[in-house]
Parts: structure tokens; C-alpha cells; sequence
């Protein structure tokens, strides 16, 4: 019986190190979605969780296969197909994408690598991890440099990349020290060869631990810490990059408003993080500034800026004029904490700024756009004020019959650096031929992003060199990039055609997540991945009119046909452009313009995971602890059924499977027979050991029916009793 407790006790020091492992290996996890773009991460968190608990059940090694296999498919299907799990056309597509993927995987292109079988790959990383994890921290005890790796892992993520790993080194030093404890303890018992049993207080080794571990923590946490003693590496090596490689991906950034714009290019990873909430009655892009001066490596503002005082809370911005038709609107605008910006957001129209008492001076920037507000001198980053402005609806017909006459003033926003090659002004010609209007040859421009083999992408883009141009480098040579690209390049070849055009930053209008307090008004969520960048093109005639020139994302600018001029050529040639704003973007282009970040496992398909991922998780971990109390008490429940039947049936048959099914109960809780021993001496070793006479009864009554064919049904009553009463005594 002693042999039996130390067994479990040393199963469940076991469990909890696997376990710990296991945590280990979800801070590797954690910052994948942070420091890339890969997207569905908890997908692949519940998928570990699985397979680690499956490690840790041991079944057999089919048994394990099928089910990691089975779970690794489910979650590849869930992500990135749209047809029937397993069938035959399932089967077929997959076989086809695995064997054309290792054809180029043996090729060493990993570039082209399909999502689906990165995926693939990843998820059977984690499957051999949670192998090897068992096989490290459970059977070869031997975890000290998995701990180290981890150590290593994360504080050069959280040097190199955006990645705060505060909590996460805090988390890995608490599991390292238990599980090193656990680890050492057990390496000592079984050195020594020493019974659980006899360690009567086991608080004289769990207390210091303990102790130490609160200790360590608190100590960490509150003592004074100096400042970075060392220079920052990331600098040194990224200028050492550029000046090795002149042009590349660049480095990695995170999305959200930023002030500085003169160097444009390189990766971003998308971020969440909310910034502010507004009520309002439609979808719009809301605007902080623009930039005026293209120095063919970014945008820059004039040094002079003209700030002028607005009275009243009156904003006099000189963005359209009469011929445009206007709404009367409101927004309320809510920053999140810690996200207040030094410059008010606004939609296009604003006109008047309410805000809680004492109200701040407010003063705008008449070259940028640009609005702050002041007290006392100091700029204020205010979390709530509430805007009054007009919903703007343009002529078509004004715009298309506007003659282009442009005042002086409008020369600033014609500006382009002398380094700009000619062939960027050769391909505006080429894209407006045939055009006359300055709409026309806008719009001709507008559709040549669409229209060609450009791709929006947020990872792999390209920082210009030293003798590049910004423009000219995604025109003719990577045609990758997200919104700064084909922005700056649509205002770049507006300018050569003497279009005066400028470039618009701010805000996306984010995702609806409420019902607003007046009717038809909703609550809009907007995050630091709305953060985005446009096109205004000025008409003499109407003013300044956005337009949207990046891949997957909608002009919200609303247009209309003035009545006395609808004859059916005119609705023909700008029905694309009406239909726009009521337009439903497919999903995958949603994505886009919600988040301005492409998932790094590409796009799955429309019927993605319908749930959201913590009921997925929810949906796992039920089913998973369903499956593990099944497991758990498999044997008792097999006992009971067996039990049932013997009541039904007091055949032969069904005794010798009772009887066979006692063996396996012993034999799993340790008390396995010995090839070289007999029945009897087996059954003779089995009551000595739980003290009862129970097993050699059945064993007696066993042979007799194997080897003599005796049965006796009468007897089945007082069989089933002893048989009970054994398993109940062999399993507690």
C-alpha cells in the first residue's frame, strides 16, 4: 500500500512540473503576436494546452498521434478552409498545398511558403514541444536550460523589439524557482532513496521555499533600480544595417499617430490598444493634421507655423465651399486613459468645439490643420470635448466641370523635391492620357493602385536608402506598403501633373461597439491599428476633397449628381463613385481597414471561427476536463458496467472478463504480475499486499473454469461480492 501512495504522490510532484513546463512554454508564445503579425494566436494557445494534455495522460503513442493529429487539422480548418472537415475534396486540397509547399520548402524558398503551411509547421513545432517538455522536465528531470533559453528568449525580445516583459520575467522567475525546487527535491529522493512516507513534515522544504520565493519577488519589485547602465544596442545596430545594406524591410514600428514623419517606410505590427470612443451618427475618417513639403525620403511641415486663436470655441477651417452640400452633425469624442493626444481629433466639417467647463483656448494651425488646445500657454491633452460639424456632400458634376484655375496660394501644395526621377512624372502622364478634367485624371490615378500589381502589406516593407526615393521605390520596384506608400505616391504624381494635393493623417472611424444616447447615433472604438494616412485634392470651385488610394479601404467622402444635369452618360461614368459609400466591403478588406494590418498566416477564409476565442477556449477546456474525469476514473467506471452486466448475464464469459479486468486494475495501480510468477503465486503476492484473502477466492474459482470447465452460476452472487469488494479495496 505504501508502494501504491508514493507512486501517486510522486505523479502528482510530476504534474505540477509538466505543468510548469508548460507555462515556460507559453511565454514563448505570448509575444508572437506583438513582436509579428501573426493573428489567432490563442488558437494556437489552446492547440498547446491540448497536446501538453495529452503528454501528460501518457496514453499510447497511436492513441497520442490521433488525437494531436486529429486536433493540429481541426485547427488548420477552422483557420483557413471552406469546405466539409475531412472530406474527400478537404483531403485532396491539403495533400496538394502539402506537397507544393514541400517542394519549396526542400528548395530553400522560404518566402513562398503558403500561410496555411506555416502554420502547419508551427503547430507541429508545439506538438514536438509538448514531446520534448515531458520528456526534459518529467522523466530526465533535467530543466535547467529550458529555464535559461527562456530567460535568454524574452529579455532579448524585450531589448530588441517593442515587447515589455515586466510581468513575464517576474512570471518565469516564480515557475523556474518552484520547478527547480520540485526537481531537486525529487532528484534527492530517489539519490538517497527515501519513501515519501517518511518525509512527516514536508513544510521544512516547502516553507524555505516559499519564503524565498515571496522574498525575492517583493525585493525585486520594490527596491530602487538604476537606470540603464548601458546604451541602447537597437540604435547602434540599426544604423549598422543601413549603412550594410542601404535599403531593407527596415525596422519593425508599431501602429498608431505619430508626430514625426520624415523618414517613411519599414514594418509595423498592429496594436489594439484603444484610443478614444466616439458617438456619432455615421462612419467617418476622423483628421488631426496634414503636410505640405515632400522631401523624397518622407513629409515635413513648415517650419513657420501660423497658429491662429479661435474664439468662442469656433473653428474657421477653410475646407469647402458653397456649391457643397451640408448636414448638421454632432460627435463626441472620449480618449481612453493614457491615450489623450496633444492635437484634437475632428471630422471633415467641424465647425464648432464644446468642451466642460473652464473651457481651453483653442488655436489652429493654418498650414498643417492641426488644432490644440491651450491654457495658460501649455498645451492640454484633453480625454472629452464634443464637436459640431457639417456632414459635406460634393457635386460630381461640380467637380468633373471645375477649371482648375488654382489662386496663389495653392503653389506650396505643388512643391516636389529636384531629386524626384523623371519617370514617376512619365507614369502620371501615362495613367491621366486621355483624361481632360482634374477629377477625371484624380480618379484615373486613385483606380491605378487597385488596378495593378501592387499589394498592401504591413511586414517586408522597404526603408528608401541613402540615393532612393520613397515614391519612386514603391512605384517601380517593390510595390509593397501599406497607407503611407500609396498615399504619398498618389499626391507625388497629382503634383507633377500641377494638382495641387496634400497628405492627410489621423484615424480610420474604428469599429461600432454600441448604441449611442440620441437616435441613429452609435459608439465607435477606435484603436491605435485605425491610425491611418490619405489624399486631399484641391478644386477651385469646392474646396478640399479626400481621396482614398490604398488597397481595401473605402472613400467615406459622399458625393451626388446635381439634378439638372442626371442624363444617363453622367450617372453611367460616376455610378462606382455614388455607390462607394454604401458599398459593403468584403470582409477580408474590412480587416484592413479596421485593423491597417494583414494577418502574418494570410487570410483565412470567410468562415473563420465564428466564436470569438475565449469561447472556442471555453468550448476546449470543457470538453477538455470532460475527457480527462472519463480518463480518470475509466477504471471505476468500467467496474460498474461490468458490474451491470454481471447482474444481466452470470455467464462464464462474462466472469472471466471481470477477472481480466482486476489484473488490469492491478497491474495499473503498480502491482503488475511477473512474467515467471503463476496465478496463485501471483494472487498469494496481491493479498499480501492489501492484507485479504479476496484474490486467491477468484483466482482459485478462475482456473477451475479455465482448466476444468467448472461453473456454477449459483455461485455468481458471492463471485461479484468478493470481486466488488477487491476493486474497491485496490483502487480506495
Amino acid at each position: 500500500m505504501n508502494e501504491q501512495q508514493n507512486v501517486t504522490k510522486s505523479n502528482i510532484y510530476n504534474v505540477i512540473l509538466y505543468l510548469g513546463g508548460l507555462v515556460l512554454f507559453l511565454e514563448w508564445l505570448y509575444p508572437i503576436e506583438q513582436v509579428t503579425d501573426t493573428s489567432s494566436i490563442a488558437v494556437f494557445v489552446i492547440y498547446t494546452i491540448f497536446c501538453f494534455f495529452i503528454s501528460l495522460l501518457q496514453l499510447k503513442w497511436w492513441a497520442s498521434f490521433l488525437l494531436k493529429g486529429f486536433g493540429l487539422l481541426f485547427i488548420l480548418n477552422g483557420l483557413y478552409f471552406d469546405m466539409t472537415f475531412l472530406s474527400r475534396e478537404w483531403l485532396n486540397y491539403f495533400l496538394l498545398e502539402f506537397t507544393m509547399n514541400a517542394n519549396i520548402f526542400i528548395s530553400q524558398d522560404w518566402y513562398y511558403l503558403s500561410p496555411l503551411f506555416r502554420s502547419f509547421l508551427f503547430l507541429l513545432l508545439i506538438w514536438l514541444m509538448s514531446y520534448l517538455l515531458h520528456y526534459w522536465f518529467v522523466q530526465m528531470k533535467r530543466i535547467f536550460l529550458f529555464i535559461f533559453l527562456t530567460f535568454v528568449y524574452i529579455t532579448v525580445l524585450d531589448t530588441f523589439t517593442l515587447y515589455d516583459a515586466k510581468f513575464a520575467i517576474i512570471r518565469i522567475f516564480i515557475i523556474s524557482l518552484v520547478s527547480l525546487a520540485i526537481t531537486n527535491f525529487n532528484r534527492d529522493l530517489e539519490r538517497e532513496k527515501i519513501s515519501l512516507d517518511r518525509i512527516k513534515q514536508k513544510t521544512k522544504w516547502i516553507l524555505p521555499i516559499m519564503l524565498t520565493l515571496v522574498f525575492s519577488v517583493l525585493l525585486g519589485l520594490v527596491a530602487p533600480k538604476l537606470d540603464p547602465q548601458w546604451p541602447d544596442p537597437v540604435p547602434f545596430l540599426e544604423g549598422a544595417a543601413e549603412q550594410v545594406g542601404g535599403s531593407g524591410s527596415g525596422t519593425i514600428q508599431k501602429v498608431g499617430y505619430g508626430e514625426d514623419d520624415s523618414q517613411l517606410g519599414g514594418s509595423f505590427i498592429q496594436d489594439d490598444t484603444p484610443v478614444f470612443h466616439a458617438e456619432t451618427d455615421q462612419d467617418q475618417y476622423w483628421r488631426i493634421e496634414t503636410k505640405e513639403i515632400y522631401t523624397g525620403k518622407g513629409w515635413e511641415s513648415s517650419a513657420d507655423h501660423d497658429y491662429i486663436k479661435q474664439q468662442d470655441g469656433e473653428i474657421h477651417l477653410d475646407m469647402y465651399h458653397g456649391n457643397v452640400e451640408t448636414e448638421e452633425s454632432t460627435a463626441l469624442i472620449e480618449f481612453q486613459e493614457g491615450q489623450n493626444l496633444k492635437k484634437l481629433v475632428y471630422p471633415y466639417g467641424v465647425k464648432k468645439f464644446m468642451a466642460p467647463m473652464p473651457k481651453p483656448d483653442l488655436f489652429l494651425d493654418q498650414i498643417t490643420e492641426s488644432i490644440e488646445a491651450r491654457e495658460n500657454g501649455e498645451t492640454l491633452r484633453l480625454g472629452f470635448y464634443q464637436l459640431a460639424y457639417d456632414r459635406t456632400s460634393y457635386s460630381l458634376t461640380a467637380l468633373r466641370e471645375d477649371p482648375g484655375n488654382d489662386e496663389e496660394e495653392m503653389a506650396e501644395y505643388l512643391h516636389l523635391p529636384d531629386t524626384l526621377p523623371g519617370r514617376v512624372a512619365e507614369l502620371a502622364e501615362e495613367i491621366t492620357a486621355g483624361y481632360e478634367s482634374r477629377y477625371e485624371k484624380t480618379r484615373a490615378i486613385e483606380r491605378y493602385f487597385s488596378s495593378h500589381d501592387f499589394t498592401y502589406q504591413t511586414t517586408g516593407v522597404a526603408v528608401p536608402g541613402e540615393d532612393d526615393d520613397y515614391v519612386d521605390q514603391f512605384l517601380f520596384e517593390t510595390q509593397v506598403g501599406y497607407c503611407d506608400n500609396f498615399s504619398t505616391s498618389m499626391v507625388v504624381l497629382l503634383r507633377t501633373l500641377d494638382i495641387p494635393a496634400r497628405w492627410v493623417k489621423g484615424f480610420t472611424g474604428g469599429e461600432i461597439i454600441g448604441e449611442g444616447n440620441r437616435d441613429n447615433y452609435h459608439i465607435y472604438e477606435v484603436t491605435n491599428s485605425n491610425a491611418h494616412s490619405w489624399v486631399e485634392v484641391y478644386f477651385p470651385e469646392s474646396g478640399w476633397v479626400s481621396f482614398e488610394p490604398t488597397q481595401g479601404f473605402s472613400n467615406l467622402t459622399e458625393f451626388h449628381v446635381d439634378q439638372a444635369n442626371t442624363d444617363t452618360e453622367d450617372f453611367d461614368a460616376y455610378d462606382d463613385v455614388l455607390d462607394a459609400p454604401e458599398t459593403e466591403l468584403p470582409e477580408t478588406e474590412r480587416e484592413l481597414e479596421e485593423d491597417e494590418t494583414a494577418p502574418a498566416m494570410a487570410s483565412p477564409s470567410n468562415h473563420n471561427f465564428s466564436l470569438a476565442w475565449w469561447q472556442w477556449g471555453l468550448i476546449v477546456l470543457v470538453a477538455l476536463l470532460i475527457f480527462f474525469v472519463l480518463y480518470k476514473y475509466r477504471f471505476n467506471i468500467k467496474t460498474k458496467l461490468l458490474a451491470m452486466k454481471l447482474n444481466r448475464n452470470q455467464s462464464q464469459e462474462a466472469f472471466q472478463e471481470a477477472y481480466l479486468h482486476l489484473l488490469t486494475v492491478l497491474d495499473h495501480e503498480g502491482n503488475e504480475r511477473k512474467n515467471d510468477q503463476t496465478l496463485r503465486e501471483y494472487a498469494k503476492r496481491v493479498d499480501a499486499h492489501y492484507g485479504t484473502g479476496e484474490m486467491r477466492m477468484l483466482t482459485a474459482y478462475y482456473e477451475r473454469m479455465l482448466y476444468r470447465n467448472e461453473f456454477n452460476p449459483k455461485e455468481m452472487n458471492k463471485l461479484k461480492t468478493t470481486w466488488k469488494k477487491l476493486l474497491k479495496t485496490i483502487m480506495g
